[in-house]
């Protein structure tokens, strides 16, 4: 159990790399071609793994779980990545990422509606505790001005975003039965599928992409694809989708904490809120698990909000 709380800290880090290579590499590829690139590169690493770890009857799987697999691919490898990109066309990195804190109240909701989980009053609270840090960050230390602030449409398509996350972790929980890499791999197979009929419409000129574009590539190929990916679904199965997805809040945290380590600033009302999102984010997990509250005390809590 702990091990999955240890993937979701790092899995968010490689994730929130990804925001700062990827606002870098989409002013040289489009986001098609960042998305086919990245799930390209990933392919050609998880499909040897798999076979040399796992030897999955590939066929048996495909026959049984194509469905499922294959809108993996579309929401979790396709528009969840292509869109994020397209967003950060229009928006800045930190406003992807704290747009992204979002997501977990996505999936708590889809996961109360279609996966029957229950949500107790902690995780409802660390929820709501994460979100306010998020908006805490968002409006410079004044949340009431938060229905004052104008959005543009990158910040608008981060929404879309978030619902296709909440989508793809749905479908990673229902298929808990195929192990996490090798449904990770398959579907990462029918995202380039998927996208090869439509990148001729979306020319590029490879041979202009700058030395720093390819490590770009690269960084969000392996670490933000092949090992985010990995890490999350193996997380996903052991936790569930609601309580995985509210790690999702770290995501703006350590892009602030890499937008100082690259020379940029952060305000002190983002310092703040990146302490209350981890805050809640720490209430959400469950302290039972850790020791550090008692089981009668989460008891008598639920017992007196039921």
């Amino acid at each position: 159990m702990h091990r999955a709380y240890l993937f979701l800290l790092l899995c968010n880090l490689l994730w929130a790399g990804n925001i700062i290579f990827g606002k870098l590499v989409t002013s040289e590829l489009t986001p098609l071609w960042i998305t086919f690139l990245r799930w390209f590169i990933a392919i050609l690493i998880l499909v040897p793994i798999t076979q040399l770890l796992e030897r999955p009857n590939w066929m048996g799987i495909l026959r049984k779980h194509w469905r499922p697999l294959a809108l993996m691919g579309i929401f979790g490898g396709i528009l969840f990545n292509g869109l994020t990109y397209i967003a950060i066309t229009y928006t800045s990195p930190t406003n992807v990422a704290l747009i992204s804190a979002l997501m977990p109240a996505f999936i708590m909701i889809f996961s109360v509606l279609f996966l029957h989980e229950k949500v107790g009053i902690t995780q409802i609270l660390g929820l709501a505790l994460s979100f306010f840090g998020v908006v805490f960050i968002l409006t410079g230390g004044a949340p009431y001005q938060v229905f004052q602030t104008q959005y543009n449409l990158g910040d608008l398509l981060m929404l879309v975003v978030g619902l296709c996350w909440a989508i793809y972790s749905i479908l990673a929980k229902k298929l808990s039965h195929v192990t996490p890499l090798t449904a990770t791999t398959i579907s990462s197979c029918f995202a380039v599928l998927f996208m090869l009929p439509f990148l001729p419409f979306s020319p590029v000129d490879l041979v202009q992409v700058t030395t720093m574009g390819w490590v770009g590539i690269l960084y969000i190929g392996i670490f933000a694809t092949v090992g985010a990916f990995v890490l999350w679904n193996i997380s996903v199965c052991e936790l569930g989708a609601s309580k995985s997805s509210i790690s999702m809040n770290l995501v703006p945290v350590y892009t602030g904490i890499l937008t100082i380590f690259l020379g940029g600033q952060l305000a002190v009302s983002q310092v703040i809120g990146g302490l209350i999102v981890f805050g809640g984010m720490i209430l959400t997990t469950n302290l039972v698990q850790f020791g550090l509250v008692h089981k009668k005390t989460v008891r008598n809590l639920h017992n007196r909000v039921g």
